[in-house]
C-alpha cells in the first residue's frame, strides 16, 4: 500500500473559523447535555452567591450613613454579622460550586477521551498504517488535556462572572447612574481588545498543538524499544537528540508566543479597571464642587465597593473570552478525530451465527486500496471456496496481493466488488463479535503487551483459567520454556515482548490464539521471519493449532504449504495457478518455479529446498518426538 499522508484522513482545514464558531460552539454546549440537572444546580448556587455577595456594600452603607453617626450599636451589630454571614455564605456556595462544575467537567473530558478512543477503534487498518503513533496519543493525552481548564471551570466561571457583573451593575444603578455610566464608559473598547486577543491566541494554540503532535511521534518513534536500537545501531543517537531539541526549541518559542499574546493589551484593561475608583472619587468630587446632587458617605464608599467587586468578574469574564477562543482551536482538533469517516461498520440488523462451520468463500472478489478507477486492483476477480476444516495456501510473489486476501475475512478492509462469506453469509452482513469468535489471525509480527505472560495470553479470553493457559501453552511447545523462567507464567514481557526471542513470540501468539480457539484460522507468514530450527517447533505449534480448523496460510516458504489441500498462487492480484502441491509440480509453472527459487536462496540443487527436506523430517517425527520437542529444541532461540 502506498504511504499516503494524515491529511487523507483528516477534513482539510477551513478557510476561515469565524463563521464555523457558532456551530461549533453549539456542538460543545451538547457536550454538557447530559449533565442538564447539576449544572443546574451549579446556576442556582451561582446566583445566590452573586446575590449574597452584592448584598454587603448595601449594609456598608448602612453602617456609615446609619448606625454609625445616629450611634445605634444594635443596628451596627446586626449589619456586621449581615456582612460576615455574606462572606461565610459566598465560600460556601463557591466551594459546592467547584466540587460541582469539577465533576461535570471531568466527566466531559471522559466523554471525550472514550469518544475519540472508541471511534479510533473503529478506524479501518489503513488510517493507523498512514497516520503516526505519536500523533494520535497527541489527540487524545495533550489536546483533550489542553481543555481541562476550559471545561472544568470556564463554563461556571462564564455562568458565575456574568450573573456578578450583572447583579454588580444593577445595585450600582441603584446607588448612582450617573457614576455607573462613567464606570462603563471603556466596556466596548475592553470587548473589542479582549476578542482581538482571542483570536490571536486561538492561531497561535493549533501551531502550539501541531508541534506538541510532532513532537509526541518523534518521542513515539526513537524512544521505543525498535527505535533505541535503529537509532545506536546507526550511531543516531546524538543526531536524534539534536532534531527532538529542535522540535523542543520550537515549541518553547510558541509557548511564549501563546502566553505573551496579547499580555499587554489585557494588562492596559486592568491597570484602568485598577484606577476607575480614583476616577469615581474624582468625578464625585467635581461634582459636589460645581453645586451638583450631593453623594454621601455611604453612598460614594458603597458605589466604590461595588465598582472594586465589578473589576474581578469583569476582568475574569474578558479572560474566559480569551480563553473559550483559544479552545476552540483544541476542540476543532478533537472534533476532526470524532468526525473520520468510519468504512467498516455493523449492519444496523446483524447476523449472529450460534455455531460456525467455518466454510470460507471468495466470490468475485476485487480490492482497491485507492479510489475505484486509481490504477490496476489489489486483487481482482478471485474465486476460491476453502471448505470446513479445509487448508488453503496463498503463494505468490511479494506484492502479489497475498495478505490482502488473508485482511478480507476478519474485515480488517472490505472488498470493493464481490464478496467474501463465511457459512455462506456475506462477513459484511456478521455482527463484530461472531466474526472476532470466529477468525483468529497469527501474523509474522507479533504484538504482545507490556504485561505478564499469563495477561498476554488472557488477552484472548479473559476469564480463561491457569489451567486453561498451560494447556494452550503445552499446545503451542511454549510451556517448558515459560516454566523454567524463574517467575513462570508471571514473567514480565518487556516491551513489546522483546524479553523472548522470535520463535518464542511467535509461539506464544499461537498459545494465544489456541485459547481462544476459533473455527477459521488465518496464518500470514507466521514463520518467514524465523530461522530454520526455530520453524520446526513453530511449525509444531501451528500444525496443533491448525488441527480440525480451515486454515488459510500465507505463505512465504514453501516448506509450510505442501499439504495444504489446496494451493493458490497469486500473481499481480490474479489466480495464476490451483491445485494440490503435486499437481503444481507436475505442471512445472509458477508454483514449480517459485520452489526453485527458494532452493536457490537456500543454496542447494534439486527441486526440493532445504527448509523443504527439514519439512519432511519434521513429518517422519514420532509422536514421542513432538511430544519433547522442548529436548529437541533450544528455548531460547
Amino acid at each position: 500500500m502506498r504511504p499516503h499522508d494524515q491529511s487523507d484522513w483528516t477534513p482539510p482545514p477551513r478557510a476561515s473559523g469565524r463563521p464555523q464558531e457558532p456551530a461549533q460552539l453549539r456542538r460543545i454546549l451538547r457536550l454538557f447535555r447530559p449533565y442538564r440537572a447539576r449544572l443546574l444546580i451549579v446556576g442556582l448556587l451561582v446566583g445566590a452567591a452573586s446575590l449574597v455577595s452584592v448584598a454587603s456594600p448595601f449594609l456598608l452603607k448602612e453602617i456609615l450613613d446609619t448606625a454609625i453617626p445616629q450611634g445605634r450599636t444594635g443596628l451596627l451589630s446586626l449589619l456586621a454579622l449581615g456582612m460576615i454571614a455574606t462572606a461565610v455564605l459566598t465560600g460556601v456556595f463557591g466551594v459546592l460550586q467547584t466540587l460541582i462544575s469539577t465533576t461535570v467537567g471531568q466527566r466531559v473530558m471522559h466523554d471525550l477521551r472514550t469518544g475519540v478512543y472508541e471511534q479510533l477503534q473503529r478506524m479501518p487498518l489503513a488510517f493507523f498504517t498512514r497516520t503516526r503513533t505519536g500523533e494520535v496519543q497527541s489527540r487524545i493525552a495533550n489536546d483533550i488535556g489542553g481543555m481541562q481548564a476550559t471545561v472544568t471551570s470556564t463554563a461556571t466561571s462564564l455562568v458565575s462572572n456574568l450573573t456578578a457583573v450583572i447583579a454588580t451593575v444593577v445595585a450600582m444603578l441603584a446607588l448612582d447612574w450617573r457614576l455607573t455610566l462613567v464606570s462603563l464608559l471603556l466596556l466596548p473598547v475592553f470587548v473589542w481588545i479582549s476578542r482581538r486577543v482571542g483570536r490571536e491566541r486561538k492561531r497561535i494554540t493549533t501551531q502550539r498543538q501541531k508541534q506538541m503532535a510532532a513532537m509526541a511521534a518523534t518521542v513515539t518513534e526513537s524512544l521505543s524499544v525498535s527505535g533505541i536500537l535503529l537509532g545506536r545501531t546507526m550511531g543516531r543517537a546524538d543526531s536524534l537528540s539534536k532534531s527532538f531539541a529542535e522540535e523542543s526549541e520550537r515549541l518553547v518559542e510558541l509557548e511564549v508566543r501563546s502566553s505573551m499574546a496579547g499580555r499587554w493589551r489585557m494588562s492596559t484593561i486592568g491597570i484602568v479597571m485598577a484606577a476607575m475608583p480614583a476616577l469615581i472619587y474624582w468625578a464625585a468630587g467635581i461634582a459636589l464642587g460645581s453645586g451638583g446632587a450631593q453623594i454621601s458617605l455611604g453612598t460614594l464608599v458603597a458605589f466604590v465597593s461595588l465598582q472594586q467587586g465589578l473589576f474581578r468578574p469583569a476582568v475574569s469574564l474578558l479572560s474566559t473570552g480569551v480563553q473559550i477562543q483559544t479552545s476552540l482551536a483544541l476542540f476543532h482538533r478533537i472534533f476532526e478525530y470524532l468526525d473520520l469517516p468510519v468504512d467498516i461498520t455493523e449492519p444496523a440488523e446483524p447476523v449472529r451465527l450460534r455455531e460456525v462451520r467455518g466454510e470460507v468463500a471468495f466470490e468475485k472478489v476485487e480490492f482497491r486500496y485507492d479510489s475505484p478507477g486509481a490504477g490496476r486492483p489489489t486483487l481482482d476477480a478471485i474465486d476460491l471456496a476453502v471448505p470446513a476444516g479445509g487448508s488453503l495456501a496463498v503463494v505468490g510473489p511479494t506484492g502479489s496481493g497475498k495478505s490482502t486476501l488473508s485482511y478480507l475475512v476478519p474485515r480488517l478492509y472490505d472488498v470493493t466488488g464481490g464478496r467474501v462469506t463465511l457459512d455462506g453469509v456475506d462477513v459484511r452482513d456478521l455482527d463484530f463479535d461472531t466474526l472476532a469468535r470466529a477468525v483468529g489471525v497469527v501474523s509474522q509480527e507479533t504484538y504482545l503487551f507490556h504485561a505478564s505472560v499469563a495477561d498476554n495470553l488472557r488477552f484472548a479470553k479473559p476469564d480463561a483459567t491457569d489451567e486453561e493457559i498451560e494447556a494452550a501453552a503445552r499446545a503451542a511447545q511454549i510451556h517448558e520454556h515459560i516454566a523454567s523462567l524463574p517467575e513462570g507464567y508471571d514473567t514480565l514481557v518487556g516491551e513489546r515482548g522483546y524479553r523472548f526471542s522470535g520463535g518464542e513470540k511467535q509461539r506464544l501468539a499461537i498459545a494465544r490464539t489456541i485459547l481462544r480457539d476459533p473455527p477459521v484460522l488465518i496464518l500470514d507468514e507466521a514463520t518467514s521471519a524465523l530461522d530454520t530450527r526455530t520453524e520446526l517447533a513453530v511449525q509444531r505449534a501451528i500444525d496443533a493449532l491448525s488441527a480440525g480448523r480451515t486454515t488459510i496460510t500465507i505463505a512465504h516458504r514453501l516448506s509450510t504449504v505442501r499439504d495444504a489441500d489446496q494451493i493458490v498462487v497469486l500473481d499481480a492480484g490474479r489466480i495464476a495457478e490451483r491445485g494440490t502441491h503435486e499437481e503444481l509440480l507436475a505442471r512445472d509453472g509458477r508454483y514449480a518455479a517459485l520452489l526453485r527459487r527458494d532452493a536457490h536462496g537456500a543454496g542447494t540443487a534439486g527441486t526440493d529446498t532445504a527448509a523443504d527436506a527439514t519439512a519432511d523430517a519434521a513429518d517422519g517425527a514420532t509422536s514421542a518426538e513432538q511430544a519433547n520437542v522442548g529436548a529437541v529444541v533450544p528455548q531460547n532461540v
